[in-house]
């Protein structure tokens, strides 16, 4: 006889509710992670009384701790006490299709993606791919009106040093030195523009954003002794021009408000992207700003044509050896855009001064008839692009750019942003917007890194955001360190208008004496490094609107370096870093079609490196290579035009000097 009672329906019921809670219990609790396709990097997702997770690669620390929420105001803060209700795993591997191929023409898009679902109406998605990991929130709620914060807290492993581009202001054209600093030895509130690398010892860090639409730029603060935090510009109430210092381009934030962005309901955030490896070459090669950028919102781009640029800013409009006087008139312009179409350059730029005043913009000034200019250069083949301020363009977008537009300009350099918050971040995408629609490229200065709204608007055909050539007017900070810098980290976030060309080069010492031999001069600027090193920016910096920065007169006195320079493409099909190491040395090889090209740089160490040519396809090729002259180390601008037959199993001896570089052409018989 069995004596077992049977559970009432009132037990049942609570057995089953008891159950359900116990299930939501554990899966509140209980650790979630996420490899990468390779099985090298782990992410393991804590749920506990907020949302934390921390990174692995190979087995070592990476990253110990990083808390994240973000605070909707009225005590909706999304990360807070979370409750998961289901969460999904999905695997990726597709081809993703650049309109603008910075460094390949074909990007495998491979990752893993955990998305959880969590009580509040929220999302958090986190992806991981073999170079790194990245994850973003999605908030489903409708109302949500303000966002007060986003906290992004990172804890660090002992000993960890970063490359530090130290911001004084959040009102900047983030523009930075890389400041090596040990993050327990930084001063509490030291905070920096993005993208940042840390060096945990065992690997590297390169932190940046991606999908940045209509909302702030994040910048890290430093908090605790191994920890770094977000930190973000405020939504700005109230901007006035600062009458003290350049007001047509110069603003003072007067009043901000207690929150960061406003939100018209749901949407999702900016991904937060950390490319990760113990391989410098890896940061150079990464691609993950792009795989994680919105698609493109223009249809045909067929338009849409990078090229090579003369430019005017950095040489002061100075030509000689002419019977005319140079300045901003006609005839200098006439005389860069006849330089221009003798060499196959596409476009020229018209810069600062062209217009009948900084603010008044929709007119020429009284020397100059930029239609007429226009229809000169149209008749040479060459495309002019017009600079302008942001502040006076972005109060009248539509007019003045359909008018720029009737006068056949093909771009505009827009310039002096300086700023982060909402209200400038999304003009980005506006203006982009306006000029796409008069089929017109946009180069960003004044402005924050790259960080996916390129890849909505490809018209937006760089961004300079970079401590760049230009600098060489006023300072002598634009080392060869710095250049080879550059590569790993600012570069890391997509391309840069760094302006290189220059021809008066100088050894950071002079041979005779040992005492400096550079001077910075606003009209007649020089670089450091030699010439070949210049020449080698062409390969190694990603800039589908290359500047050429000199003079026309002395490229017309450098005209083999110009026949070199001009046969080198701006955007590419293939990228292969061979040898790199941050802030050191690199050298890559891209390739355009059958041809590859060569580029390496050093920084004040002479370097020697022996290249293996196995990356060519079976066949035979001729390569035209630029290297340091025998004497480079005592005068800069010595160089030497080699010619030799290689084939995938040539071995290629570099010997860069100090500050130096090398460029090749390799062209396929």
């Amino acid at each position: 006889m069995n004596n077992t009672t049977k559970p009432g329906p009132t037990i049942k019921l609570l057995f089953v509710i008891a159950l359900l809670l116990f299930g939501n219990w554990t899966m509140a609790q209980k650790n979630l992670k996420l490899s990468s396709p390779d099985k090298q990097l782990e992410v393991v997702i804590d749920l506990a009384d907020n949302i934390s997770w921390n990174v692995t690669l190979k087995g070592s620390n990476i990253i110990d701790n990083a808390v994240i929420s973000m605070d909707m105001g009225e005590g909706r803060i999304l990360g807070n006490a979370p409750k998961l209700r289901n969460q999904s795993m999905v695997s990726k591997n597709e081809v993703f299709i650049p309109v603008v191929a910075n460094k390949d023409a074909k990007i495998n898009n491979e990752y893993n993606q955990l998305t959880l679902d969590f009580k509040n109406n929220y999302q958090l998605i986190f992806r991981a791919y073999n170079d790194g990991i990245a994850y973003r929130f999605i908030d489903g709620n409708r109302k949500t009106r303000l966002v007060l914060n986003e906290e992004m807290t990172l804890f660090f492993p002992d000993g960890t040093s970063s490359f530090f581009p130290e911001e004084e202001s959040f009102y900047s054209h983030n523009e930075r030195d890389y400041l090596v600093k040990n993050v327990a030895d930084m001063q509490k509130g030291a905070f920096c523009s993005l993208p940042v690398m840390f060096n945990t010892k065992t690997a590297k860090v390169l932190f940046t954003e991606a999908s940045l639409i209509n909302y702030p730029g994040m910048f890290l603060a430093k908090t605790m002794d191994h920890a770094m935090t977000s930190t973000f510009p405020k939504y700005v109430l109230k901007a006035i021009p600062n009458e003290a210092f350049s007001p047509d381009r110069n603003q003072i934030i007067e009043e901000e408000a207690d929150y960061i962005a406003k939100i018209n309901g749901k949407r999702a955030y900016p991904w937060r992207v950390f490319i990760i490896s113990d391989d410098d070459r890896t940061f150079v090669e990464s691609n993950l700003v792009a795989l994680l950028s919105d698609k493109s919102k223009i249809t045909d781009t067929s338009w849409i044509k990078p090229g090579q640029v003369a430019w005017d800013w950095y040489n002061a409009n100075n030509v000689y050896g002419v019977d005319f006087e140079a300045g901003i008139n006609m005839d200098t312009y006439k005389y860069f855009i006849d330089f221009a179409s003798k060499n196959g350059i596409e476009y020229v730029i018209l810069d600062e001064g062209w217009t009948k005043s900084t603010t008044e913009i929709m007119d020429d000034n009284e020397n100059m008839d930029v239609p007429e200019l226009i229809k000169y250069a149209k008749s040479k083949n060459v495309g002019i692009i017009l600079w302008v301020l942001w502040k006076p363009l972005y109060e009248n977008p539509e007019e003045i750019l359909k008018l720029y537009s009737s006068w056949g300009a093909v771009g505009i350099k827009v310039d002096f942003m300086q700023r982060s918050d909402q209200y400038v971040v999304e003009s980005y995408e506006k203006i982009a917007e306006i000029a796409a629609k008069y089929k017109m490229l946009v180069d960003y200065h004044g402005a924050f890194k790259p960080a996916g709204v390129e890849r909505m608007w490809p018209n937006i055909i760089n961004y300079e955001g970079v401590r760049g050539n230009e600098n060489n007017k006023w300072t002598n900070a634009i080392t060869p360190e710095h250049n080879v810098t550059l590569p790993f980290i600012r570069m890391a976030a997509g391309p840069l208008d760094f302006t290189p060309g220059a021809m008066i080069n100088m050894n950071q010492l002079d041979y005779e004496t040992g005492g400096p031999n550079y001077a910075p001069l606003f009209t007649r600027p020089m670089s450091y490094g030699t010439r070949a090193h210049q020449v080698a920016m062409y390969t190694i910096f990603e800039a589908p609107l290359q500047m050429l920065c000199e003079s026309p007169t002395i490229y017309y006195k450098e005209q083999e370096t110009v026949d070199f320079i001009t046969q080198i493409p701006t955007v590419w099909d293939e990228t292969v870093v061979l040898e790199g190491a941050v802030s050191d040395y690199i050298v890559l090889a891209r390739r355009k079609g059958d041809n590859w090209y060569l580029g390496a740089m050093t920084d004040w160490t002479a370097r020697d490196f022996e290249i293996d040519l196995s990356f060519l396809e079976k066949g035979n090729y001729t390569l035209q290579g630029y290297q340091d002259g025998v004497n480079a180390s005592r005068n800069a601008q010595d160089y030497k035009i080699i010619k030799q037959d290689v084939d995938q199993n040539t071995k290629l001896k570099l010997k860069l000097s100090s500050g130096g570089g090398y460029s090749a052409i390799i062209t396929k018989n």
